[in-house]
């Protein structure tokens, strides 16, 4: 078996909304990478990879150059390849969106709601 390597990545621009982490998931099982990627609040897809160095370099490239048809990617940023000793994903998928911190919007609505005079 070829070694395995990993890294995760962020993807920044225009990628979400225009299905970036489906074309990712379907390179990725083309490629035959594991891993994840994700929504994340501040608008931007994280995730991370794992398989063959070479298969490794050609994702990153699509993820930095690629992306999906309607994506427009700002930049991407890699963390350091690593070798592992094993897989640790059975295979490639995306995960639910990162939840977004509503704890400051909850706060301004409840100022705004005491200026005017309602009750919490």
């Amino acid at each position: 078996m070829a070694g395995i390597h990993s890294c995760e990545f962020e993807v920044f621009g225009k990628v979400q909304g225009v299905y970036f982490r489906r074309h990712a998931e379907m390179k990725a099982k083309n490629l035959g990478l594991r891993g994840w990627c994700m929504n994340t609040a501040e608008g931007t897809v994280k995730g991370y990879i794992e398989g063959p160095r070479t298969e490794m370099r050609l994702m990153r490239e699509w993820l930095k150059n690629t992306g999906s048809p309607a994506s427009n990617i700002a930049k991407a940023e890699f963390t350091h390849i690593v070798e592992k000793r094993d897989y640790g994903f059975k295979n490639f998928h995306i995960r639910p969106d990162e939840p977004k911190d509503h704890s400051n919007k909850l706060s301004q609505r409840s100022k705004t709601l005491k200026i005017n005079g309602v009750p919490n």
